[in-house]
């Protein structure tokens, strides 16, 4: 019986290949998207889920009112928390770090360090493959665990465990022993590092220890398994009362408005599970990214399988008069309800397990590519995992009963005698038709919209002003193990005479993300007139207004003439300038730090120094030259740019002979702080050409299904003297109609979207009308070419032959 069965699906599809070929390939399609989509969004989703106490696992962020939000905290409050939460938390851990040169004999690595606290370990589940386990790998504060990865590259094939390096901090090599090796980190952890120190092996420790007013560092907490985060949380009320009453004091006295609890200052609790997408705390890391991301991928996912099964669908009910009269004399010999919708099911299985094949194959070849594109480490990998698999196999499944179930089901209901007596309608699959069809191009015009959005909001974006000058500035990050301070007066000394190069400064930190990828924010606070105020601090060189072509609107710039500017003067921009409510703020003392007031000697224009996402914040230069430079800022002429930036290449490999030359222009590195809005453009993109080309290969074969059923009725009119064109517009009209119902329902959805979407922006662009215009010409157009194509082509045939065939 099978075998005849599987006989029969072979030799119908066979016998109807343009349409089987539409199928399959349409599917082919839909699978390869879908599952690529998947496995983006499933590692998206992932994130931090392997730790094995990941459900008491917490970060501590400061809150101030409803929505000025900071993961950073101060270093005495781990000591703090362990005092007065004994009975409510089992581990704290403070984390901080970055790049740090480790030296083994004459080898020197660059390595990402985080300096924790003994407990770190037993805290994540980071496997010890070699050496101490637990808090032993941290007991001692000369202690330092290695990734695999990192020991072979120090080591090679030796045993680290109980060597001896060395690590630079600040100017000096301090020795560390490896006391155990862990494996890499995963792909889908938010804390990433290469090697383990000590909290109190980090330079900086002594000397904030016991300091309350510098936030800088992460703090995480693991609650014993009774304990509830609200508790906890509802605890932390007093806490802050306790040891933040000067700030909550201040806080009131600068008519600071209170959250939804009634506090102006609290420490809340995040699950370390939500870690990878809490955008709104600096992002807890770099590769932070707001949760509906994942879910979108997801929703893209389905609608393009949607359409690719109304397709199926469509093809399937509109075969179905062709196949009436097999239907009706199976019926007569015999055959029952369900051995009919096994026999149509299985045809539809067949053409979807090779959809699948062939989707599967496009998917594993097109993997590398989806991931430089979206910036993701999806692995085919996952495949392997038995949930995954499970949830796979139920989808196609259940993508199989959709589109072959109610095929095969609908033809089954045929009456046997009125398909014998050739008096058969099928009025309720039009209208079946007809409702998929809308929901196709609906949903193609939905992602029309939702791209032209998108696309506008990053044009907006990139184009949009920021008040310095972004195209002719190259910033170099400093590494190599030189000093920042010294490679800028070397740098300057080489490049004095090169006329291609026209100003150079330092800076402390960095403008957008570089090609090193560090992006970091500093605040200071400080009382100015009973009043607390708080600028974004960026420590400089001389000539950063010349170089990037700030605005002084007052007062005057730093100059070496003036032997107090490197201690006790202050640039501030509008902002700040006007949080400080002086009438002339040139010439203003501020006690920045106590018994050393810094005087404001001039004052520049607003200009942009963080995303766009953010309006501009209060922000100070000072020239502070203790505090080391990280970055060197070139401002170059705009002509020969290959061959200066070759130049300057060569001059930085003879400064820092270990070190990487890094140098991009700072509009590269302003754009790419929307990576995520470029993916989400690109996806929108990807996905509307997808869901265009699918609804077209639809549309035609349903067209070709029509016109066939209606070729007496072309004969008729034309010998009626009726033209081409009119037979066209009167053929292609019916598709037209369903066409503009969708995008009508569709335009209202799409604008709810994305105007959700752009409330993220500070500065963003207005949804305008003609957005919707373009997409629904586009779609009209698409629709109108795909029918017209058939139409022509019945308009054009000779009435005789189309009479004599019917």
């Amino acid at each position: 019986m099978l075998k005849n069965y599987l006989k029969i699906a072979v030799r119908n599809l066979w016998k109807n290949k343009t349409y089987a070929l539409i199928n399959v390939l349409g599917m082919s399609v839909a699978f390869a998207s879908c599952l690529l989509l998947f496995l983006t969004a499933y590692h998206e989703l992932s994130f931090d889920k392997f730790h094995e106490n990941g459900k008491q696992l917490f970060m501590i962020y400061q809150q101030i009112g409803a929505k000025d939000k900071s993961e950073t905290m101060p270093a005495p409050l781990e000591p703090a928390l362990r005092k007065e939460f004994p009975q409510q938390i089992a581990r704290v851990s403070r984390v901080v770090g970055g790049d740090n040169y480790i030296r083994y004999n004459n080898k020197e690595v660059v390595e990402n360090v985080q300096f924790v606290d003994a407990g770190f370990l037993n805290m994540f589940s980071f496997p010890v493959l070699n050496g101490q386990k637990g808090a032993g790998a941290l007991r001692n504060l000369s202690s330092l665990v290695l990734t695999g990865t990192t020991a072979k590259a120090i080591f090679g094939a030796e045993n680290p465990v109980g060597k001896t390096v060395q690590m630079k901090q600040q100017e000096r090599w301090v020795p560390f022993v490896v006391s155990a090796v862990v494996a890499d980190t995963p792909e889908n952890s938010s804390i990433r590092f290469d090697a383990l120190a000590r909290f109190e092996a980090e330079a900086d420790y002594h000397r904030n220890k016991d300091t309350w007013d510098n936030r800088y560092h992460s703090t995480y907490l693991q609650l014993i398994p009774s304990v509830t985060q609200a508790s906890v949380e509802e605890q932390l009320r007093g806490f802050v009362k306790k040891y933040y009453a000067g700030n909550v004091k201040n806080l009131k006295r600068d008519g600071g408005q209170p959250d939804e609890k009634g506090d102006l200052l609290s420490l809340r609790l995040l699950p370390y599970e939500e870690m990878h997408f809490a955008t709104d705390l600096g992002g807890g890391s770099v590769m932070a990214i707001k949760k509906s991301y994942p879910y979108l991928l997801l929703i893209v996912a389905g609608f393009i399988v949607l359409i690719a099964c109304i397709n199926f669908v469509n093809l399937s009910t509109a075969r179905s008069l062709s196949r009436a009269r097999e239907v009706g004399m199976r019926k007569a010999l015999g055959a029952i309800k369900s051995q009919l919708i096994i026999q149509f099911w299985g045809e539809a299985l067949i053409l979807c397990l090779i959809a699948l094949s062939i989707g599967s194959i496009l998917a594993w070849s097109l993997l590398p590519e989806l991931k430089s594109i979206f910036k993701s480490a999806t692995s085919i990998e996952y495949l392997k995992q038995p949930v995954i698999l499970v949830s796979l196999l139920l989808g196609f499944l259940f993508i199989t009963l959709i589109a072959g179930g109610y095929p095969a089901w609908f033809i089954t209901r045929f009456s046997t005698v009125k398909v014998l007596k050739g008096s058969l309608s099928i009025g309720r699959a039009g209208s079946l038709r007809n409702v998929l069809l809308i929901v196709q191009f609906g949903i193609a015009t939905l992602l029309m919209i939702c791209t032209l959005v998108a696309w506008q909001q990053m044009t907006f974006l990139q184009n949009m002003p920021l008040g310095f000058n972004e195209d002719q500035v190259i910033s170099i990050p400093v590494n190599g193990g030189v000093n920042g301070r010294q490679a800028l007066k070397l740098f300057r000394d080489r490049v004095a005479q090169e006329p291609n190069v026209l100003s150079v400064t330092g800076a402390y930190k960095n403008f957008g993300r570089g090609r090193d990828g560090s992006t970091f924010t500093s605040i200071v606070g400080f009382e100015h007139k009973n009043r607390e105020v708080k600028t974004h601090w960026q420590i400089v060189d001389y000539d950063y207004l010349k170089t990037l072509d700030i605005k002084l609107i007052a007062g005057r710039d730093f100059s070496p003439q003036f032997a107090t500017d490197s201690v006790e003067s202050i640039i501030i921009n509008e902002e700040m300038a006007k949080q400080l409510n002086e009438k002339n703020p040139v010439g203003t003392l501020l006690n920045v730090n106590p018994g050393q007031p810094m005087r404001v000697i001039g004052v520049v224009k607003n200009y942009h120094h963080e995303s766009l996402k953010r309006t501009i914040q209060p922000n100070s230069l000072i020239l502070d030259p203790k505090t080391p430079l990280f970055y060197i800022l070139v401002k170059v002429a705009p002509d020969h740019v290959p061959a200066t930036m070759a130049m300057l290449e060569r001059i930085w490999k003879e400064i820092s002979p270990k070190g990487e030359f890094q140098g991009s222009f700072l509009d590269e590195n302003t754009n790419r702080q929307y990576q995520n809005e470029k993916r989400l453009s690109q996806l929108f993109i990807s996905a509307a050409v997808l869901a265009i080309l699918l609804s077209c290969m639809g549309l035609f074969a349903i067209a070709v299904m029509v016109m066939a059923q209606r070729t007496k009725e072309v004969g008729v009119r034309k010998v009626l003297g009726a033209s081409v064109s009119s037979i066209v517009l009167l053929l292609s009209k019916d598709f037209l109609k369903l066409v503009i119902t969708g995008i009508v329902i569709a335009s209202p959805i799409a604008w709810y979207a994305m105007n959700q979407w752009l409330q993220d922006y500070a500065y963003k662009i207005t949804i305008e009308w003609w957005v919707f215009a373009v997409a629904a010409l586009a779609a009209i157009l698409i629709a109108f070419i795909t029918v017209s194509f058939q139409s022509i082509k019945a308009a054009l045939t000779n009435p005789v032959r189309s009479l004599k065939s019917e």
